[in-house]
């Protein structure tokens, strides 16, 4: 995913430092460069030896050690790398950063750097909410610095609260965002339907399908990573939520995935239908386990949310799915048709490679006039950002 790519990653002096070792294995195993730049302080907490056989590359901690290379090194390094990340940024740095201050090689190489910076702070609750800190991350996001939130938690100090830094793969979603992609949906409202809906014979067992919500899931995340406002309607999942939504809603049904996507689907820009809702409830579910040899059941079909949407719509990109076992194209140009969608997206669950559950999958783009557009196979991710692709063109 990053490879090519050069990835300067920061550590400051705090308890936090440990994680950036972890970080660094996260971007290597992704085919990044990872040039490391330590402060002092940060060499307290643990070792450059650490971080050099981590990342394959000389650690730098001394302004003045060989002052001949590492005039030129520090300029070089802001040079050549696509993100810089501070991880974890004490309150000290921060203070620097805000202010302009060079006083060693991390704040020096930063301000000769021009491209994207993450700046991740890891400190205590009192020292994060003091006016001072709160004054110098808004003058660092003024500048377009991008600030990854610390968590609230139990902290190394003994107190609790906000301070403790964030989840290393938010921030690692953040440094591929920054490395990789444009902010090409940046201000783009989205809504991305995930998952699975399941629909209740009684308490304990239910009508479903084996959707993971990979899919979905996928396309949530890239489009955040590209700068658009994701909101995620979640049915059952066996995947994590992506980092960086605006909102997440969680369904059980299809009417209740139906009631939160029909009343405000014309707020957003794009509403990309990636969900396997059921398409059958039960018209009189049993209130109480049953117990016999056989049941019989009367199934209603549910709410068609797609087609629903579809015939309202009045400023947003409709884009849906279709998992077919045979006549795909036929299926899929009366489904987009049908339900008055701008991209459907097509694929054959009998292929191996494209069924639920999987990491890749293998799909047939059509828009409104039918055209097609053929992928081999591919990594869910990848198909995520062709579907994103094909949506900015709609």
């Amino acid at each position: 995913m990053l490879k090519g790519k050069c990835v300067a990653l920061g550590i400051t002096g705090g308890i936090a430092a440990y994680k950036a070792c972890e970080l660094v294995r996260m971007l290597k195993k992704q085919g990044a460069e990872v040039r490391v730049v330590m402060t002092q302080n940060a060499t307290r907490f643990i070792t450059p030896l650490t971080l050099q056989t981590l990342s394959g590359y000389k650690v730098v901690t001394d302004t003045f050690a060989g002052i001949d290379k590492y005039c030129v090194e520090h300029v070089s390094l802001a040079k050549k790398a696509d993100v810089f990340v501070v991880c974890p940024a004490s309150a000290n740095f921060i203070a620097k950063l805000a202010a302009g201050v060079a006083d060693d090689m991390l704040t020096t190489t930063m301000l000769a750097y021009r491209g994207h910076i993450i700046v991740c702070p890891a400190m205590n609750t009192a020292m994060y909410d003091s006016s001072q800190i709160t004054y110098d991350i808004g003058v660092l996001r003024d500048r377009g610095v991008t600030i990854v939130e610390p968590q609230s938690g139990f902290l190394a100090c003994g107190d609790s609260g906000r301070g403790r830094l964030a989840e290393l793969n938010n921030i690692f979603d953040k440094i591929v965002s920054a490395a990789l992609f444009q902010q090409d949906m940046a201000g783009k409202k989205i809504l991305v339907t995930a998952g699975a809906t399941c629909e209740y014979i009684d308490p304990i067992r239910f009508i479903s399908n084996p959707s993971s919500g990979k899919m979905g899931m996928a396309i949530a995340r890239c489009a955040s990573m590209r700068g658009a406002q994701v909101t995620l309607v979640s049915g059952v999942v066996s995947v994590p939520y992506p980092s960086g939504m605006s909102s997440v809603i969680e369904v059980t049904s299809t009417q209740d995935m139906f009631n939160a996507v029909y009343p405000v689907c014309n707020e957003y820009d794009y509403i990309i239908m990636a969900a396997a809702p059921a398409d059958y409830s039960l018209d009189k579910p049993y209130d109480r386990k049953f117990k016999a040899n056989r049941i019989s059941v009367d199934l209603l079909k549910t709410p068609d949310i797609s087609k629903a949407i579809g015939a309202i719509k009045q400023r947003f990109k409709l884009i849906v799915f279709a998992a077919e076992t045979n006549n795909l194209e036929e299926y899929a140009l009366e489904k987009i048709n049908n339900k008055h969608a701008d991209l459907i997206v097509a694929n054959d669950v009998g292929q191996k490679g494209a069924g639920f559950g999987v990491d890749t999958n293998i799909v047939v783009m059509y828009d409104a006039k039918g055209t097609k557009t053929e992928y081999p196979m591919m990594t869910k991710t990848e198909v995520a950002s062709a579907i994103l692709d094909k949506a900015i063109a709609l």
